[in-house]
């Protein structure tokens, strides 16, 4: 007795059309192009507004400051009596007289020590804070009485320690900025999710491996607000204390254009401050955004 082939009842089975197989071709993948207009429409949306409110306060100040007797200069007698400053930023002619190129680069200096300490030892005072309750009772009411005290106070106190003018604003930088990085970082420890605790305890991680593998990355946005809060401040003390350190840095040069009756390169020397401040926040958050790797940060 012959059996039926399996296979072949298993054929019979379907119908003639399910026995033919279809083969579907893929389109070929379109290389992703580069859309010009796309990036034109998002610097427009980015730059146009900002622009036009720009020319409309320019043009009010311009018609309010125009009369005879008017206390502050036109952009037009801005433009006059220092467009030197504006167009060549790093000329030299001598020790004093310099580009304000020149002395921002000697403030960004001071502000790069000074902050770069504030940061590392924010970092490492909030973290410490942020873990330990009695840390935290202990240290947090003497944080919070001494961020208060405004950037200038400080700067007799310095300048009686260090006898100097450079590490005497340096240190008004430092103790300037600290607190907003110890704040954040330790506010950041503090709401690091339980599970990762968990975690480090079931891999047996050490300190120094749980602060850098466990607390550095879960607690980095509030790190970096705290930066970005920090380095404004630092841009904001370093002004303020060479005015009354002296130097070749922006600070001083407001107040010896003030002492020279000098309004116009006082107004230009603000804006100079005004766009360093803003490009020194925008490198922050955007250091933030990679190590995060997020808009956390932003």
């Amino acid at each position: 007795m012959t059996l039926p082939s399996i296979k072949g009842d298993a054929i019979a089975a379907f119908p003639a059309e399910r026995q033919k197989a279809t083969v579907v071709t893929l389109p070929p993948a379109v290389p992703r192009r580069f859309d010009i207009i796309a990036l034109a429409t998002r610097l427009a949306q980015s730059i146009v507004p900002p622009l036009v409110v720009l020319l409309v306060l320019l043009a009010v100040w311009q018609v309010a400051f125009s009369g005879p007797g008017s206390s502050l200069p036109p952009p037009s007698e801005i433009w006059n009596e220092s467009s030197d400053l504006i167009l060549d930023p790093f000329f030299v002619n001598g020790t004093q007289d310099i580009g304000l190129g020149w002395r921002v680069i000697v403030s960004l200096e001071r502000v790069a020590i000074g902050f770069g300490l504030a940061a590392v030892a924010g970092v490492l005072l909030g973290a410490l804070v942020g873990q330990s309750v009695w840390m935290m009772r202990g240290l947090d009411p003497i944080f919070q009485v001494l961020r208060t005290v405004p950037p200038l106070a400080w700067l007799p106190i310095s300048l009686a320690a260090f006898m100097d003018s450079r590490p005497s604003a340096i240190f008004v930088i430092f103790i300037t900025a600290i607190w907003p990085v110890i704040i954040n970082t330790a506010a950041g420890v503090r709401n690091i999710p339980e599970d990762y605790r968990n975690v480090a305890r079931v891999l047996r991680l050490n300190q120094v491996e749980f602060f850098f593998k466990i607390m550095v990355p879960a607690a980095a946005p509030y790190i970096f607000s705290g930066l970005r809060i920090g380095v404004g401040l630092s841009w904001l003390a370093i002004v303020a204390a060479e005015m009354l350190t002296g130097g070749v840095g922006i600070g001083f040069f407001i107040w010896d254009a003030w002492n020279s009756s000098r309004l116009t390169d006082i107004i230009v020397a603000l804006v100079y401050i005004g766009l360093v401040g803003f490009l020194l926040d925008r490198l922050v958050g955007f250091v933030g955004v990679i190590v995060t790797r997020g808009p956390a940060a932003s």
